[in-house]
């Protein structure tokens, strides 16, 4: 039984509050994002390599921990790309990605929590080395999603963030755990 497609709006999280995952990410201040961004994929790192129930999904229409992870990876990378277009195309529009179709396509259920495990942390990693080098003229650069939304690359950075921190409340129940931990900054 494949879970419901979500086919929210999320970009008020820009806005307001996650009531679920806690997260305000509009006020996340953009040099913060990429270091919260890496302990988020850490965080995801570790449920991928010790959660005993990695693949069980706690309900029938719920992804497991396994699928979260793969979807977060796809997140990673697919963000990685956009804000790559966006430093050097004025205005580009983003090809409509259909989260679910991808999971089910890619078999995210059956894939191998260690390798997910490496493909996020190297997901990550890419991406994080990419916000760290942004120049502040470059955080202004506007693109648009295939219904019309318009990001910054700061904004859609801050959309990421949320995306990854709510599907780590969506797998442990914590709210915004990335919050709490020490950024080495």
């Amino acid at each position: 039984m494949e879970p419901e497609p979500d086919t929210k709006d999320w970009t008020w999280t820009l806005t307001r509050r996650c009531e679920q995952c806690g997260l305000a990410a509009g006020e996340v201040a953009f040099a913060d994002v990429p270091e919260r961004v890496f302990v988020a994929a850490e965080e995801w790192v570790v449920i991928l390599r010790s959660s005993p129930a990695v693949t069980a999904r706690p309900e029938p229409k719920v992804w497991s921990p396994l699928e979260y992870g793969a979807h977060v990876r796809d997140v990673l990378l697919l963000f990685d790309a956009r804000i790559a277009l966006m430093l050097v195309e004025d205005v580009p529009t983003f090809a409509n990605w259909d989260q679910d179709e991808t999971a089910i396509e890619d078999s995210y259920a059956e894939q191998d929590p260690e390798v997910v495990a490496d493909e996020v942390e190297a997901a990550a990693l890419t991406l994080v080395a990419r916000l760290r080098s942004l120049e502040p003229e470059q955080l202004e650069r506007r693109g648009l999603r295939s219904d019309g939304s318009e990001f910054t690359v700061a904004t859609l950075s801050q959309y990421l963030l949320h995306d990854v921190i709510h599907h780590l409340w969506d797998v442990t129940g914590q709210q915004d755990a990335t919050a709490s931990l020490e950024l080495s900054g």
